[in-house]
């Protein structure tokens, strides 16, 4: 039996894995591919930002899959090579905390995994706006430093001397990956998929100690904080306390993203957020079975959970939403 190649998609909070994600499944048509989504906090974002797919689609939530959800990767991936469904290749989206090394551990160590799939490569989406903020955090300098591939995205935002800079800095992270250029993760599925570069001599020489036993602990200032409110949202309103919070604290905000439903409006608004850059767009319309509700994450150092749940609570609409 041939193994299923694996591809890995890692990256800091907010690089762009959902949206290279999402440009490899538009690429693939004749593929069945089988997509494992993981986010750091209990609600999902990322999961609902998934392309339209027949694709299996398994969100791990509320931990990161090299630490809190890992056995869970692991049970995930076993129980859709149990179903039975054809599966042509595993795409899997780390979290943006999480550490490829325990990652990379599972898929060599454990049995079903390691007789039945193979690594392809990892591949690292790093934010040439912020890289070097987040160079400051050990997980994004393991995610570099494993990487197989790294896509250096938004560099459209940033000036050739920058760019050119932080290719250097990736590089003496990392003398053997290739480093591609992208502007929103635009790049060919022949480019990441298939590419056949993952090599475990490679990794043992970045971390001869790669198959051992080991936990991994976040940094205890980091923390996440997920709302879901039910009512309606107002645009104005929240449009106006989001820009003032992130000119309050955006420095020490890693990650915000939310998918939102306001008042007066058929279809949910989905915003992204990074440090001081936020982003925003109108999403696909609420089915008329559709629950509507906004949900939000934050990922940051130092957050105050009471001051985002009241901030979020004061940006209710006091007219009702528009029916589905």
């Amino acid at each position: 039996m041939s193994k299923i190649k694996t591809t890995i998609l890692t990256g800091f909070l907010g690089a762009g894995k959902t949206t290279l994600l999402n440009s490899l499944l538009s690429q693939s048509s004749s593929e069945r591919i089988a997509v494992i989504v993981n986010e750091y906090g209990e609600v999902g974002i990322d999961g609902q930002l998934v392309v339209d797919t027949q694709d299996a689609v398994v969100e791990l939530n509320n931990g990161c899959i090299c630490c809190t959800v890992r056995d869970d990767l692991i049970s995930a991936i076993q129980e859709l090579l149990r179903s039975g469904r054809q599966i042509d290749r595993f795409v899997i989206e780390t979290s943006g905390l999480a550490d490829p090394a325990p990652v990379i551990q599972s898929f060599i160590l454990d049995e079903v995994l390691s007789a039945r799939l193979q690594l392809d490569a990892i591949v690292t989406v790093v934010d040439a706006l912020h890289v070097e903020q987040q160079l400051t955090q050990d997980e994004a300098v393991e995610q570099i430093s494993f990487a197989d591939l790294i896509i250096l995205n938004k560099t459209d935002l940033v000036p050739d001397a920058l760019v050119i800079q932080s290719e250097k800095t990736l590089r003496l992270l990392n003398p053997l990956a290739r480093i591609v250029r992208t502007s929103r993760c635009q790049i060919a599925s022949a480019d990441v998929l298939d590419i056949g570069a993952f090599d475990l001599k490679n990794i043992l020489s970045i971390d001869p100690l790669v198959l051992d036993e080991h936990s991994h602990e976040h940094d205890k200032s980091i923390g996440c904080v997920a709302i879901r409110e039910e009512a309606p949202l107002d645009p104005g309103l929240f449009n106006t306390w989001l820009n003032r919070l992130v000119q309050e604290i955006g420095q020490d905000l890693f990650r915000m993203k939310g998918v939102l439903s306001f008042s007066n409006e058929a279809r949910r608004y989905v915003f992204h957020g990074v440090h001081m850059t936020l982003e925003g767009r109108p999403g696909k319309p609420w089915a008329h079975s559709e629950k509507r509700r906004s949900e939000i994450v934050f990922i940051g150092r130092n957050i105050d959970e009471a001051m985002l749940r009241e901030g979020v609570g004061s940006c209710l609409s006091s007219l009702p939403a528009l029916a589905s």
